[in-house]
């Protein structure tokens, strides 16, 4: 059974939507084409800060697969996001806790747990010299590539999950699930970091960058057939689906995603309020309301975030985030000495919420270009810890803002980024 090379299938449009019917005949002629019969099949999926149709592939991999594959389990792209519930995954791929002890008592949903001894694998090595080529030679180090031992105890390794535009790699999906989905922390900090050395604001929506470039490499170091199922998915549904090898199932999906998942504005607001969704449960997470917006804004503008739901800055991460602020990237570059211990995906974070701007390391000023305030449940005195602004979410009325000139509202933000036309 071959995965890899297998011939792309796909069907998509800028301006419609698929019928189910669509994505029925796809997802049965991808499998269809495939020596399964007793394979193990492992399908990689994001957690809930992602608009996808993951129960509608849930039902249809069942009706294809089951009863013809050895083993159908799912494990979901963690990265280093905290791990879900029961509750969760059952909601996540749209069945309650009766039908999994029921009707799909045979398969296992997972979580990757980058953060428990024994969890992961080591594949081999990326040498200094090969990162400074993909990374055009802004880091040079040694990295060792670990992921979830699990991609290598199946015959075959199932990506699914959306292209969006990303602040780290440029469009989400693809190889990403492997790295950072179900990887260890070295190649999750390096990618992150060369994310944020690129800046979120170069990268967003780029296309083909450094950073995929990294992971598309060590993803080739997983020897395992992968088959990739890549949505586009808009507010109106499934724009496209494409399906075969990650690489090309991604760039298809990013070259429809480019189309409909960016707003072209003719003069960029002063202000912008980010109206962020309760799937975004802590700002880690709901970040998104920042740098899906950050090119719309003007310099000296500013960006609110609205989500009177989130209390918690990171669930994960919070500790750390809490000693080193929100900064732009100058401020880590010229003081890495003293920060270059700290995990290197937490500082990406900590740059993206920020944004672009300068820091003068020899009178201590930083000058970001725009301002980000939060109006969240997160008290006025931890915003002014991590250096962030704070405004009573109570304060804010979207239909008053919505009225303001110079100042734009988004509604359910952090899907859709926002750039201003050349």
């Amino acid at each position: 059974m071959a995965g890899g090379g297998i011939e792309l299938l796909g069907k998509g449009s800028p301006t419609g939507s698929l019928a189910e019917d669509d994505v029925r005949e796809l997802t049965l002629a991808a499998f269809e084409r495939l020596a399964l019969d007793g394979q193990r099949v492992l399908v990689i999926i994001p957690d809930s800060p992602r608009t996808a149709p993951l129960p509608l592939f849930f039902r249809l991999f069942y009706e294809a697969l089951w009863g013809r594959v050895a083993a159908l389990d799912y494990l979901v792209a963690l990265g280093t996001h905290p791990p879900m519930s029961d509750e969760a995954l059952h909601r996540l791929v749209g069945i309650t806790a009766e039908e999994k002890h029921s009707a799909y008592a045979g398969l296992n949903l997972l979580n990757h747990r980058w953060d428990v001894p024994g969890t992961l694998t080591t594949l081999g090595t990326l040498p200094a010299g090969e990162i400074e080529r993909l990374s055009g030679g802004l880091l040079s180090l040694e990295v060792p590539v670990t992921v979830n031992r699990l991609a290598l105890e199946y015959d075959l390794l199932v990506i699914c999950g959306p292209v969006f535009p990303h602040e780290v790699v440029g469009f989400s999906g693809g190889n990403k699930y492997f790295f950072p989905g179900i990887s260890g922390p070295e190649v999750i900090n390096l990618t992150h970091w060369l994310g944020a050395l690129l800046t979120s604001y170069a990268v967003i929506g780029a296309g083909y960058t450094p950073v995929r470039a990294v992971i598309d490499r060590a993803a080739a170091m997983i020897d395992r057939p992968k088959l990739c199922f890549a949505p586009v998915v808009t507010h109106q549904g499934i724009a496209g689906l494409y399906v075969g090898s990650p690489e090309d199932a991604w760039q298809t999906a990013a070259d429809l995603s480019s189309r409909v998942h960016i707003v072209w504005l003719d003069q960029p607001y002063h202000r912008v309020l980010s109206i962020m969704p309760t799937m975004y449960d802590d700002l880690w997470t709901a970040a998104k309301g920042m740098y899906k917006l950050e090119p719309a804004v003007a310099d000296g503008g500013e960006i609110v975030i609205y989500a009177p739901h989130i209390t918690e800055i990171s669930y994960t991460h919070g500790r750390v985030i809490d000693e080193i602020g929100y900064h732009v990237r100058d401020y880590f570059v010229r003081q890495w000495e003293r920060f270059k211990d700290t995990p290197w995906g937490v500082l990406a974070h900590s740059t993206h919420l920020r944004g672009i701007g300068t820091y003068d390391a020899a009178t201590g000023i930083e000058r970001p270009r725009i301002g980000v305030t939060l109006a969240t449940g997160i008290s006025r005195e931890r915003c002014e810890q991590v250096n962030l602004g704070y405004l009573d979410p109570s304060e804010v009325d979207p239909r008053e803002w919505a009225q303001e000139p110079g100042t734009l509202v988004v509604p359910k933000a952090g899907e859709m980024l926002y750039r201003i036309r050349a």
